[in-house]
Formats: C-alpha cells, sequence, structure tokens
C-alpha cells in the first residue's frame, strides 16, 4: 500500500464525489449527479485523501478563512477507516483556515462519538432550517 497523501483543492469528478460517499457510508444525494456537481463548485474549500491514485477521503467546506468555516463533508472509504485519516483530514482543514476561524460541523447520528475524539466540542447555542430534500 502507497503512502496517505492530501491534496488541496484537487479536481475530482462528481462521479468520484458519489463514490467516496458511497464507500464511506456517509448519506448524501450520491444518485444525483447534478447535485455532486453544485455540491463541488459551491464549496470553496477541498481536502482530499489519496492511497497512491486512489481517492479515499475527503473533506468539503465553505469558508471565508478568516472568522469560520462550516465542514459540511467527511467521509473516508470505510476500507481506510481507523487509519487516522479523517482526523488528517480535519487537521488539513484547520491549517487551510488559519486559527483565527473557527470550524462547525453537524454530526450524523452515527458519528456523534467520533468527534470528540478529534478536538470538537459540542455547541448548545445551534439552530438549523432543515433542507427540503
Amino acid at each position: 500500500m502507497a503512502s496517505i497523501s492530501y491534496r488541496t483543492n484537487a479536481r475530482i469528478s462528481p462521479e468520484q464525489l458519489a463514490e467516496i460517499f458511497r464507500r464511506s457510508g456517509i448519506r448524501r444525494p450520491v444518485d444525483d449527479l447534478a447535485r455532486m456537481t453544485a455540491m463541488l463548485a459551491h464549496a470553496n474549500l477541498l481536502i482530499t485523501a489519496w492511497d497512491g491514485e486512489q481517492l479515499i477521503g475527503v473533506a468539503r467546506a465553505l469558508t471565508d478563512f478568516s472568522y469560520c468555516c462550516y465542514l459540511s463533508d467527511l467521509a473516508v472509504d470505510q476500507s481506510h477507516q481507523r487509519r487516522g485519516i479523517g482526523a488528517a483530514l480535519v487537521e488539513q482543514v484547520r491549517h487551510a483556515i488559519g486559527e483565527k476561524s473557527m470550524l462547525l460541523l453537524l454530526a450524523a447520528p452515527e458519528a456523534m462519538q467520533y468527534y470528540p475524539k478529534i478536538g470538537f466540542e459540542p455547541v448548545p447555542n445551534g439552530w438549523i432550517i432543515k433542507r427540503a430534500a
């Protein structure tokens, strides 16, 4: 197995994004390639993890690089989970946004135990208007 490398804002296709979501187990609209295309086009920070030339992880975020960053997706291929790749992706995001930016995310119920292990704290002051679909 090749060593894991990380790339900032590397171009990936909507198909690659959908496939890493499938392989990670994260719930996303993977059969809607138009939506995958928009998700890539409108995120302004994309950190990817690679095992050789195989995409094995992604952190997709929206940020102003000065005050806040929303980490919309953190996905690692199930065959590569529990190796520190998710934590490394988050660290790469933190490095890219700088120490003056907060990093915020919404966790899936099955991931609630993971995020405190990599430095996230729960926040009681959040609110949401849920998407229609």
